[in-house]
């Protein structure tokens, strides 16, 4: 026990190190686009995992493994939550700090959630918050030691709804701040676990739908992210993770958008598995559902 207790402690503070002492970087050191001043302020729980809620500024925690044992590759996480909240952890340090233990830099994204009165353009914020991500991390990928045509994107839920609206709309585009908005946002591969993908019924998940949307949208912003309807041989390469038993998100939502990425040719790999139910994260201790974990090492080592 003690060595184990040991080991975990020699773990962390490896991670601590290897974030430096900017481990947390702001998207944008000035005026935050499609963003007004009120007097709204952040939402942070810690009720068995850590929940956010009204995200005022977005940000990227940074996570890097040792150098002598980085691949050059970096992922940035989106936690899910129904774009109503952020399960920070269990979606998200927690993917990066096992990110880490195979060599590949994590970036893990507190994106800015459509329902905050702060948002101008309710439904813009979290796909501007992603674009910004990977720029950003694109920008200083030197600094961080990866390679910025190695720069993936990974989304848990709803924060695989925001991954594939990235990997679909990449190149949509926002209000200019600096420099760093001219860099491509286009992930070179994404990771989407259990994910929303589809806004159409009847296999969207409502709660997404009804944060990201609104309860009466136009069929306009319904068609624009359902983002099985917008997969090109340009979309990333993507591997797909989900579970059939999924009551939340039906694994519909996975099957509509591999298809989509089989008839344009985008390499790509799925998953499903026949039990594991929403919100599985590393899925520890639940044996056959947690060799996902393997089988996404295995995948992203073997992309070109």
């Amino acid at each position: 026990m003690k060595t184990c207790f040991c080991f975990c402690l020699l773990f962390l503070s490896t991670i601590i190190i290897c974030s430096g002492q900017e481990n947390i970087v702001e998207l944008w050191e000035g005026k935050i686009p499609n963003q007004k001043e009120t007097d709204e302020v952040e939402i942070r729980k810690n009720e068995n995992i850590v929940s956010i809620k009204n995200v005022q500024k977005p940000t990227l925690e940074i996570y890097l493994p040792s150098k002598n044992n980085t691949t050059g590759k970096g992922i940035v996480i989106c936690p899910g939550g129904g774009y109503g909240s952020l399960a920070y952890d269990w979606e998200g340090t927690e993917i990066a700090k096992w990110l880490n233990s195979k060599g590949i830099a994590a970036f893990v994204l507190k994106y800015r959630l459509p329902q905050s009165k702060s948002i101008i353009i309710a439904n813009e914020a979290p796909l501007q918050d992603a674009q910004r991500a990977i720029r950003l991390v694109r920008h200083h990928a030197k600094k961080w030691n990866v390679s910025p045509e190695q720069i993936g994107i990974m989304g848990f839920s709803a924060g695989g709804h925001l991954a594939s609206t990235l990997g679909t709309h990449f190149d949509n585009k926002t209000s200019q701040v600096d420099a760093i908005d001219s860099i491509s946002a286009r992930p070179n591969f994404m990771v989407l676990m259990y994910p929303v993908i589809t806004m159409k019924l009847p296999y969207t998940h409502q709660g997404s739908r009804d944060n990201l949307l609104g309860t009466s949208p136009k069929q306009e912003l319904i068609d624009f992210y359902s983002n099985e309807l917008h997969v090109t041989q340009n979309t990333p390469p993507t591997f797909i993770v989900h579970a059939t038993d999924d009551k939340a998100v039906p694994v519909e939502n996975s099957l509509l958008f591999y298809q989509g990425l089989k008839d344009a040719g985008v390499y790509s790999e799925m998953h499903i598995y026949p039990k594991g139910g929403h919100g599985f994260a590393l899925a520890i201790g639940r044996g056959y559902l947690q060799t996902w974990n393997d089988r996404l090492y295995d995948w992203i080592q073997n992309l070109n």
